[in-house]
């Protein structure tokens, strides 16, 4: 499993789970080790975790944009 499978796996495991979210700010390196099923060095955790976060707040930007815009276009609808 390469970097991004496992950042695409941690981020759809973070919106659909609170409890596991709860978990990985509390034990990053455990609760990521236990999902992915790999040992992952130290220094990379917090890349993985900046690169989930990122993930999660672009997603929730995008639909508060397209929420947004779906809402404003039916404003200019005739």
């Amino acid at each position: 499993m390469d970097i991004k499978e496992m950042i695409d796996k941690v981020v759809k495991k973070v919106k659909s789970d609170d409890d596991f979210k709860d978990k990985l700010f509390k034990d990053p390196v455990g609760t990521l080790e236990d999902l992915l099923g790999v040992d992952i060095p130290e220094d990379k955790v917090d890349d993985i975790v900046n690169a989930v976060k990122e993930k999660v707040l672009k997603d929730k930007a995008g639909d508060l944009l397209g929420g947004a815009a779906s809402k404003l276009g039916g404003l200019f609808k005739k």
